[in-house]
């Protein structure tokens, strides 16, 4: 995925792509069924890729994000160029897309089961991370 960072004062306000690596903690009761075929499950591996992969690889996967507050003209020539522009309401930092992240993620977890982290590495070094722990109750 790429972005930008608009109005920023360092080169992150160019285009610049990044191989992004989402980390999702689950946290549930294991599944303790001898006769169940998800005997040791806390959830079906399956069922989270395939949360993943609808809402975040398949909106992200390949495509550019940035801030909404384009000119026109500047609209149209990014549509020249790139097929995959998401445009989003919140300046696209690593902090902020694992809260987007987050928000289109929580309610496709199945009620046994309750997100409880996540973490957005950008780079190898840096990295945003979000624990239901540390919200306000």
């Amino acid at each position: 995925m790429a972005h930008a960072l608009k109005g920023y004062d360092g080169l992150c306000r160019n285009i610049h792509g990044h191989t992004y690596m989402l980390r999702v903690t689950l946290a549930g009761k294991i599944k303790h069924e001898d006769s169940n075929p998800k005997n040791g499950f806390v959830l079906d591996f399956g069922v989270l890729k395939e949360i993943i992969k609808r809402e975040v690889i398949d909106v992200y996967d390949h495509s550019l994000v940035l801030r909404d507050n384009l000119s026109d003209s500047e609209v149209a020539v990014l549509k020249g160029i790139s097929e995959r522009i998401h445009f989003v309401n919140f300046q696209p930092t690593c902090e902020n897309l694992l809260l987007e992240i987050k928000n289109n993620i929580v309610n496709c977890i199945p009620d046994e089961v309750a997100l409880h982290g996540l973490r957005l590495d950008e780079t190898p070094t840096s990295y945003a991370e979000w624990f239901l722990n540390d919200q306000v109750k």
